[in-house]
């Protein structure tokens, strides 16, 4: 019989209103990322001027509470500028919002044993279960000098950094860390520097978290670092309850002297329990609807049209990065069109691929093998009036919202996914009343899967069945299964996740 974590009923966005004002008013808020809100750039005139980064639906988020609580954002530092500025408070959303920002500003070589060699693509990858175990990772001498020297020290900085701004106040402190980035930093803050102020430490980890079995190929000291660091946070959360049922199984197996407890959701570690639970992350509907509306988009949305109108339309977008599964999708395509030839000449795969992490050679060498797939597919069965798969490299969001608004299916069928948050705003701003096809390895499944054709990832004629079924797909199915998509991610939105985290601190008593 599965284990299964006792669930804490998520309230009502009033109800929860009712209570996470009272609660944060009455503490400072840290959030500590790798990626903060803004990073630093030199305008025209030679000025440092903060600019919006990657800090995503995180941002989002935060900015509707910023401008009611005590709130400080602790970061690396990605720029020259960063590094020289002397941290302050910067504005951030659209509602007057703004939040102290403060980096960390780590040597460059520290810097890139931490990112370039451990947490991606060693973590990440072993995390999205995309080991070639027989060939690597060899984790020799250089790993464990990378280890020591860049991820641990890094992260041993960022706790620095976060015990210093615990202590510029009395008041209770909720620290929300994120990602796999920083897991040593909650042992140096509970265990080395320890603050002498009231703190909650809460870690959210965006990304799957495999079974034990993947964890023992980590060699034991690393594997033991990273679950004593995740251990001495009060509230662990993951998008997936099948994410925090693994993690539970893994200090089973690996951490020594860890009780757990399945149907509480609980880690008793060294005298500290670690509650468990899971928070899937959705997207901000209303900012995604408004940029939707605009001029831009629009603009895309035209020519798009002029190019695909009249035609069914595939689309994908996603990073170009193995755990999206392209190359599988393309094969998917292929056989769909060797099976019913009636789609050839008619039906368009358009693909949009925003270029991820390139200075990892894994990376370059995918980006070689989609494009050698798309070129096969075409050179079968296109001719000079027809280009079956369209591959378009590059970042502009305006431009993928609008393919959003065109799909008839929108293909998602990713290896390993946290979330996968294109699966989410498709069915938001779709206009045709587009078809998901949606991997059963993303975490978007545990929410969307009543309305989505759910495939598993490495079956290409699963695939190509589903494909098929969403193109011949009733008009009246194709509108409930849209509609039902809609409610469920509009019910569910980046507001709702923060406010089930603080629910659930507040119902835990942390």
């Amino acid at each position: 019989m599965q284990p299964s974590i006792d669930p804490i009923n998520s309230p009502g966005r009033d109800e929860y209103c009712s209570s996470w004002e009272e609660m944060l008013q009455n503490r400072q808020l840290i959030i500590a990322s790798n990626h903060g809100p803004v990073t630093f750039h030199k305008d025209e005139n030679g000025e440092i001027q903060p600019q919006r980064s990657g800090g995503g639906g995180l941002v989002t988020a935060l900015s509707g509470i910023a401008q009611h609580v005590d709130a400080s954002w602790i970061a690396s530092a990605l720029s020259e500028e960063d590094k020289t500025w002397q941290g302050g408070v910067v504005p951030i959303g659209e509602e007057g919002g703004s939040i102290r920002v403060k980096f960390v500003t780590s040597e460059d070589a520290a810097y890139d044993g931490y990112y370039k060699v451990i947490a991606n693509p060693l973590l990440w990858f072993l995390q999205h279960s995309m080991w070639d175990i027989f060939r690597s990772p060899t984790i020799d001498r250089t790993t464990w000098q990378n280890w020591q020297n860049g991820y641990v020290t890094v992260n041993r900085q960022f706790a620095e950094a976060v015990t210093r701004q615990i202590l510029t106040d009395q008041r209770p402190a909720l620290v929300m860390l994120q990602d796999y980035h920083l897991y040593l930093t909650p042992y140096f803050i509970r265990r080395v520097f320890r603050p002498r102020v009231k703190y909650t430490l809460m870690h959210f980890i965006h990304i799957p978290w495999p079974g034990a079995e993947d964890w023992g190929f980590l060699p034991p000291r690393m594997r033991q670092s990273i679950l004593e660091g995740l251990c001495a946070v009060d509230l662990l959360g993951f998008q997936t309850r099948e994410d925090g049922l693994n993690f539970i199984r893994t200090c089973e197996s690996h951490l020594p002297h860890a009780h757990v407890n399945f149907k509480q959701g609980r880690v008793w570690y060294r005298n500290h329990a670690t509650f468990v639970r899971d928070f899937p992350i959705s997207i901000d509907v209303k900012s995604l609807r408004r940029l939707a509306e605009t001029e831009e988009v629009a603009e895309h949305h035209k020519s798009l049209l002029e190019q695909y109108g009249g035609n069914p339309l595939i689309v994908r977008i996603d990073r170009i990065e193995p755990s999206k599964n392209i190359v599988r999708g393309f094969l998917a395509f292929d056989e769909l069109l060797e099976l019913h030839p009636e789609y050839r000449g008619k039906v368009q795969f358009l693909a949009l691929l925003v270029p991820s992490r390139m200075e990892v050679e894994e990376y370059q060498n995918y980006l070689n093998e989609l494009m050698g797939a798309a070129g096969q597919v075409n050179a079968k069965y296109g001719d000079s009036a027809w280009e079956p798969v369209r591959v378009v490299v590059g970042e502009n969001y305006p431009r993928a919202v609008a393919a959003l608004q065109l799909y008839d299916v929108l293909l998602v069928n990713s290896i390993a996914d946290g979330m996968n948050l294109v699966a989410k705003e498709g069915p938001v701003v779709n206009q045709q009343e587009g078809v998901l096809v949606l991997s059963e390895r993303t975490g978007a499944r545990q929410q969307l899967e009543s309305g989505a054709l759910v495939i598993p990832p490495l079956d290409v004629s699963a695939t190509a069945s589903a494909l098929h079924q969403a193109l011949i797909m009733p008009t009246e199915e194709r509108k409930e299964r849209a509609e039902r998509l809609r409610s469920l991610i509009e019910r569910e939105d980046i507001v709702d996740w923060l406010c089930n985290q603080l629910e659930t601190i507040v119902k835990l008593g942390l």
